[in-house]
């Protein structure tokens, strides 16, 4: 007997769950309420993207942003960064989980930063994706990778007032932040106490 969840060969692949239930999505909607959980990926960043303009459309009130995302695709922080740098609406993230690498791009793009207790931060530099192609189209790859490299240490610099160059050196050393550790830093301002 075949369960429930094994499929035929000639069968379409199930459809994978959504992260949220739609009534949880339109209550988070309704309060204004953005989650980013996972990878930050192209569909998953155009779709936040989209839900953030909606929200800014809807009224002036703070967004808030709660994130637990680790790494991510440059390409794709960089199309939510743009979201929010040109909101209206001002935007409030907090860590609920680790957030690392790419994700941090999107995190620093907040007005406000906070996060809860056990957060954690890791400054590590975003993976590569494995180029392939001429050796033309390897070096403008690793080009491209280079330029969105430098604009996440600016990023990162600018939000917590570190230099660019002690950024890099945490970057290239995968450094950990603790919550308390990230008040220091200046990448928030404060801890989600009850």
């Amino acid at each position: 007997m075949r369960s429930r969840y094994e499929r035929r060969p000639d069968e379409d692949p199930p459809i994978p769950p959504a992260l949220h239930a739609p009534w949880l999505d339109e209550q988070l909607f309704g309060r204004r309420m953005v989650f980013l959980r996972g990878p930050i990926e192209p569909e998953m960043a155009s779709r936040a993207a989209a839900t953030l303009l909606a929200l800014d459309a809807s009224g002036a009130e703070p967004i808030s942003v709660h994130m637990s995302a680790e790494q991510g695709i440059l390409a794709a922080v960089w199309t939510l960064v743009d979201a929010i740098d040109t909101l209206q609406a001002p935007v409030h993230a907090t860590a609920v989980g680790e957030v690392s690498s790419a994700a941090l791009g999107v995190f620093c793009a907040a007005e406000q930063r906070h996060a809860f207790a056990h957060a954690r931060f890791r400054l590590a530099e975003p993976k590569v994706s494995s180029p392939g192609g001429t050796a033309d189209q390897v070096v403008a790859e690793a080009g491209r990778y280079l330029r969105d490299l430098e604009d996440l240490i600016l990023r990162i610099a600018a939000a917590t007032g570190q230099s660019r160059s002690r950024v890099e050196d945490d970057l290239q050393s995968g450094r950990m932040l603790s919550a308390e550790d990230a008040i220091e830093y200046g990448l928030i301002s404060s801890i989600v106490r009850r």
